[in-house]
């Protein structure tokens, strides 16, 4: 089964590795298991706001602010509705500078609870499900695919701040708030999720 995935600026999956003619280079990465309990969502999304914070992103900014929601929202849900007696579930952040993302990777071990084929159109009434329209709007796109040999991983490329968007100083560039792109009605196609209108 292929992953179901967007793809509107390029490549949509980071393998760990990019390569520019005969030279590949690692990406940055950090990886951990956690127990599949609420307390263990809470310990993933600290942990990821301690590696941005390592990896030059302080707390209070905006890149850190929405990788930090978007880990809190996949985790939550990979609790909530991946969790299998005995299971852990896995955070991965992989950090591609050059992209200028972040990738958020949750995986769980239900490969039978599976995301909606598209996020909802209207904001949802109940007590539940808004993780996934907060993940659609923080993130330039996201998907999930099998995991092998059981569960599958749910992603989301975030946006960061790049080298280029700071001053000489070696300081912040004074980017403004996050801005948050606006969406269309139209439903996602099957399979694919995360879709973004063109910016012109």
């Amino acid at each position: 089964m292929a992953p179901n995935s967007t793809d509107k600026d390029g490549p949509a999956v980071l393998t760990g590795t990019t390569t520019s003619g005969d030279e590949s280079r690692e990406l940055p990465s950090f990886t951990e298991q956690f127990a599949s309990s609420p307390r263990g969502a809470r310990l993933a999304r600290h942990l990821a706001v301690r590696r941005m914070e390592e990896w030059g992103h302080p707390s209070a900014s905006d890149a850190s602010c929405a990788v930090a929601l978007v880990v809190g929202e996949l985790a939550a849900n990979a609790v909530r509705h991946g969790r299998i007696a005995g299971r852990d579930f896995g955070l991965r952040l992989v950090l591609d500078t050059a992209a200028g993302l972040v990738r958020v990777e949750v995986a769980d071990a239900a490969s039978a609870k599976r995301p909606p084929t598209a996020t909802p159109s209207s904001y949802p009434v109940g007590e539940s499900g808004r993780g996934l329209l907060l993940v659609d709007v923080l993130a330039v796109r996201w998907g999930w695919a099998p995991r092998q040999p059981v569960g599958k991983t749910v992603w989301a490329d975030v946006q960061i701040e790049t080298r280029a968007q700071t001053v000489n100083d070696g300081g912040p560039a004074a980017a403004g708030p996050l801005v948050v792109p606006s969406h269309t009605s139209a439903p996602a196609e099957v399979g694919e999720y995360g879709r973004r209108p063109a910016v012109s």
